[in-house]
Formats: structure tokens, sequence, C-alpha cells
């Protein structure tokens, strides 16, 4: 009976996956907004493909042109304009060791397990990304279990993409039993937007792999403000906080979306109540087509400085920026200037 019901379950967050918008002109019939989007919006697709799970959709305020999660996928004619700084490899990430690893960091190794997100965000640093180039199996993956027998110094690996998450099951399960050979390892670290837009997809099957795991398991959201918070959702970081895992949440700083102190404070509220802490908050990485999402950096001080009056310090996410070619985050100092 448990193995029929997981197979119930596998089979839902895989069906939703599956069952996508991927037109914007569907999109903004299902939510009311057609007289507020125009064709010059709806042709920002050509630029990056449009991709909204129902789930996420019924999120999204009936209506509301505004709505802070329908801004984050809805494709938008300010995608065409072209700013100094933005390019298309803003973390200079597409000349890598070898294909599907990045080697950015001396003691982390992030593997690009799977390509494909189920969500397509606007602001995405990787919409240019090569993905094509980049597709992992197991026979490659094999060769970066190589790659990190000859890098002894890594002593993490970080499951990233597109969404690690459109895995399935046994191909984690595989890729963790590789992994955990690996004396060297001491972590896992998993990068993934799929559980807040199909909250289906963390599973009894997934959870107890997790658990079972002799590394310590990290699992980082991608949550950029309260609304993408459900009682769904929630009771998948239940789950996964169960099989003891620990669970963390990173977001961006979007112009129009979120860069207000009072929807921070509120996210990183609502993120604890969902048994998360805040990691990091990023300003916006410079990535051609999203520059219309940028805020100024004394801005993003502001808010910082404001939800220091608010929060206490294990709510507070460390405000940070990614430079090409530096080996680690950079964090941001609050001091205004």
């Amino acid at each position: 009976m448990i193995q029929t019901n997981e197979v119930n379950l596998q089979s839902n967050w895989q069906k939703e996956l599956a069952n996508v918008v991927t037109n914007p002109k569907s999109l903004v019939k299902m939510l009311g907004l057609e007289a507020h989007f125009n064709a010059n919006d709806l042709e920002a697709r050509s630029l990056f493909p449009v991709r909204v799970p129902l789930p996420f959709i019924k999120k999204m305020r009936y209506g509301d042109p505004s709505d802070p999660l329908l801004l984050q996928v809805m494709p938008l004619h300010k995608e065409f304009l072209t700013k100094a700084g933005f390019n298309k490899d803003p973390l200079e990430e597409q000349q890598s060791a070898q294909p599907g690893l990045l080697h950015k960091y001396r003691s982390r190794l992030l593997l690009m397990l799977k390509t494909g997100c189920a969500v397509n965000c606007r602001y995405c640093f990787r919409r240019h990304f090569p993905y094509q180039e980049n597709q992992l199996n197991k026979r490659t993956l094999l060769d970066c279990i190589d790659y990190l027998k000859a890098h002894p110094e890594i002593n993490e690996v970080i499951l990233s993409g597109g969404d690690p998450l459109m895995a399935k099951d046994d191909t984690i399960d595989w890729l963790l039993n590789e992994l955990e050979q690996l004396p060297q390892l001491k972590r896992i670290r998993i990068h993934s937007r799929l559980p807040v837009v199909i909250p289906s997809r963390i599973t009894s099957q997934l959870c107890t792999r997790l658990a079972a795991s002799p590394l310590k398991v990290i699992f980082v959201n991608h949550i950029n403000h309260p609304n993408e918070i459900d009682d769904d959702f929630i009771d998948a970081m239940t789950m996964l906080k169960a099989a003891n895992v620990t669970l963390l949440n990173q977001a961006v700083l979007l112009k129009g979306i979120n860069d207000s102190s009072e929807i921070q404070v509120a996210l990183s509220e609502r993120l604890f109540e969902a048994h998360i802490l805040p990691y990091y908050l990023h300003v916006l990485d410079k990535v051609e087509g999203a520059s219309h999402f940028d805020i100024e950096q004394a801005h993003a001080r502001e808010i910082m400085a404001s939800m220091l009056e608010e929060l206490p310090g294990f709510l507070m996410p460390k405000l940070v920026r990614e430079i090409g070619g530096k080996t680690s985050k950079t964090p941001i100092d609050l001091q205004l200037q």
C-alpha cells in the first residue's frame, strides 16, 4: 500500500510539471487581465520562454496586473531594452570546468543535475545559459565524480540547474549513492524553486532518502515574496524538516515586487512559519533582459536598515552581490554612503 501511494504522489507532481502554461495569452486570460498587457509584452516570450505551473498561478490575485507573483513570470516589452552593464553572462559561468559542472568556489562544486526548470523567472541570471551544452546523464555525472576525486579540497556538492528536483527520486537516489562514497564530502546542498511552485514535488520517498544520507543535507529554497508561501508549501517543508534537512531561503530584490522593508519583513516572518531561515538577499545579477527589475544599491541598504529595526538577527538575510570571476559572494556593507 505504501508503494502504491508513493507511485501516486510521484505521478501527481510529474503531471503538474507537464501541465504548465507556456503561452502568455493563456496566462493573462486565466487571470482576467487581457486588457492590461499588449502584443509588445507578449512578444517578449521570444527572448525567454514562458513556463508557469498551475499551482503557482493559483496563488496569484485575479484581476491584479501588479500581482508580485505574476510579474516574476510575465513577459514584458521592457525586456527588449538594452542597458549598459547588462549582458548575457553576468556571472561569467559559460566557460565551465566541464559540461554541467561549475567550480567557482574552492571548497564547493555545483552540478547542473537538470537543466530545465518548473518555472521560468524573467529575472533569471541563467536565462541565456547554453543549457543544451551542459546536460548531464549518468555517464557524464560519473565524469563529474571523477573530477571530485581529483579535487579533494571540495567538501560540499551543490545540486543546481535549471532545477535539480526536475530529476526523479530514483535519479537523486543514484547520485547520492555515488556521492556518499567520497570520504571528502561533508554536505550536499540542493537549490530548488520547484517546491514553492509545485509543493507535491516533496515526496515521502525523497524525504526518506535524504534522511538516510550520512551527509548533512541543506535545502535552499528560492522565494521572493510572502504570497508564494501557502499551506501546501508549509506541509512540504514540514516533511523535509522531519527528515533532518536544514531549510534556508535565498531571494532577489526585484523592483516593483519586493523592494520594500515591509515586504521583506513579512517574507522573513512567513519563511520562519514554514521552518525556513533567510540565507541570502541578492541584488539583481545584471543579466540582459532583466534591467527593469534592478534597484539602486543604496535603496537595498535602506531596506536592510529598516529590516534590522523590525527583525531579530536570525531572521535577517545577508545582503550580497555575485560578481563574475570572484571566488565567493560579495557582502554589501549596510553603511549608507
